[in-house]
């Protein structure tokens, strides 16, 4: 078999002493790979690259387009951004998969039976990140949610589910707030989902809070979970943890051209150099890419053998426990462990069997082409900053402003009604959304432009606008509470 190119990270913190037990293992069950090492993360970042990662790693990254990535530390402010986050969007790895499951008695958790798989958007939401301090006050991140982006994950989880014979597809979702972004990830999930490829699968839609609370109190009672990226990255941590250990879990990042594998756990700088760390969700992230590359076999060998190495109750310490466990060892102990075990099978935990992990390892999923609505622009939102007294008084001035057609309709203070007719116990900071409509007429943008100017030239300070839009006669922006 000729080796297969992949590009290697060690990492910061615990990252070097994993990544080598990972490697050890792979290695020693017949992994062929042709391994190109990078540096990446904190060493990066302090050398003065505000991005974590030099031109040539991006280089290597885009030549084998498989990456395996041991945990980094990203430095506290100065502007640095996650190179987590950056390097999913850059290589388009839209799809985060991340199993979480229980491997009672071994590992101690309340839920025995515990198979979740959380699919979680990757490149979109809040985690866009893109952020303004608007005022004195007020800091801003806009949540960003695509019809194509939603279309891919979704249709990646129900494809996920047929491939894996899952009987159910669950979307987490907080429409009952966010009525136009979580209100179309939940209506394009409603759409796929009742496509016929689809029938044999179940279908649900919980409200997320709520059904946060149920994955951590019943989680036997989903399969695959569906969600956009913030929830997905807080509640598959909580999913794997429930299940017996954050520690313990792996993920993968597919793109349609290039695909990442990690453990889902940070750096741990605290536990670094010690030979404490378990290496476990970096091997399960390094078994995911073998599905991946086509060494299915090679994944099966290294899984079967971790699986019995927890059987025989040999375990680092953070999965340690007393009258389960048999032997407490480092990290490098546990490799050696693992690879004495290769060949072998479990005996109560379940078996893996890898023979259709070609079909698994590369869906892909391209969004639908959709005609383009009918676009008329109705108002703007003019967003201010101002401390100038009440809203009452804020609402006289800008009553006297205008632009043709353009009148003051509604002010809103962190998104609530304060003119007219606010609450004097209404609690307001220095930014205010004012909002201007011409009672449902089509304007033109030319419009927009004379408001503020003439907000500007009576001494507004005016920090962004929003236009208001409708598609196809539906309106494009959320109502004010309260009006």
């Amino acid at each position: 078999m000729p080796k297969v190119p992949i590009t290697v990270a060690h990492g910061d913190g615990i990252g070097p002493e994993i990544m080598d037990a990972t490697l050890r293992i792979i290695t020693e069950a017949g992994a062929e790979l042709a391994i190109e090492t990078i540096d990446i993360g904190e060493k990066v970042y302090l050398s003065g690259n505000a991005a974590g990662i030099a031109p040539e790693s991006w280089e290597s990254l885009t030549r084998t387009k498989v990456f395996l990535k041991a945990p980094i530390t990203t430095p506290q402010g100065g502007g640095f951004k996650s190179l987590n986050v950056t390097t999913r969007k850059v290589l388009g790895l839209y799809a985060n998969v991340r199993p979480c499951v229980a491997y009672a008695p071994y590992v101690r958790t309340k839920h025995p039976t515990m198979d979740v798989v959380i699919v979680r958007e990757n490149e979109e939401d809040l985690y866009a990140g893109i952020e303004h301090r608007q005022t004195a006050d007020v800091y801003q991140c806009l949540k960003l949610i695509t019809r194509p982006g939603t279309e891919k994950i979704v249709r990646y989880a129900f494809e996920y589910a047929k491939a894996n014979s899952r009987k159910k597809v669950t979307c987490f979702v907080k429409d009952n707030i966010m009525k136009l972004t979580d209100g179309i990830f939940h209506k394009i999930f409603d759409e796929i989902g009742a496509e016929a490829q689809y029938a044999d699968i179940e279908k649900e839609m919980w409200i997320v809070d709520i059904g946060a609370a149920k994955l951590a109190d019943t989680p036997d009672v989903f399969d695959v979970i569906v969600m956009p990226n913030l929830y997905g990255d807080i509640l598959s941590d909580v999913a794997a943890q429930i299940a017996g250990s954050v520690g313990l879990a792996g993920s993968s990042n597919i793109g349609d051209k290039c695909a990442m594998f990690e453990a889902i756990h940070g750096s741990a700088p605290r536990r670094a150099g010690q030979n404490l760390a378990n290496p476990s969700g970096l091997l399960l992230g390094s078994v995911m890419m073998l599905n991946h590359i086509g060494q299915s076999d090679v994944a099966a060998r290294v899984h079967n053998a971790w699986l019995t190495t927890l059987e025989e109750g040999t375990h680092t310490y953070d999965i340690f426990q007393e009258g389960t466990s048999k032997t407490k060892v480092g990290t490098k102990e546990f490799a050696d462990a693992v690879i004495k075990n290769l060949g072998k099978s479990p005996e109560k935990l379940k078996k893996v069997d890898y023979s259709n992990a070609k079909a698994l390892a590369h869906i892909h999923t391209v969004a639908s082409v959709v005609a383009r609505p009918k676009k008329e622009l109705l108002g703007v939102d003019m967003f201010l900053e101002w401390t100038g007294g009440t809203p009452n008084d804020l609402g006289k001035q800008l009553s006297g402003i205008a632009a043709g057609s353009l009148k003051l309709d509604v002010i809103s203070n962190r998104g609530v009604k304060v003119f007219p007719n606010g609450m004097p116990e209404t609690f307001c900071v220095d930014h205010w959304r004012c909002r201007y409509t011409a009672d449902g007429a089509v304007i033109q943008h030319d419009q927009i432009v004379q408001l503020l100017q003439n907000l500007v030239a009576a001494g507004f300070d005016v920090i962004k606008t929003e236009n208001l839009c409708s598609f196809d006669g539906e309106k494009g922006y959320s109502a004010v509470q309260g009006n």
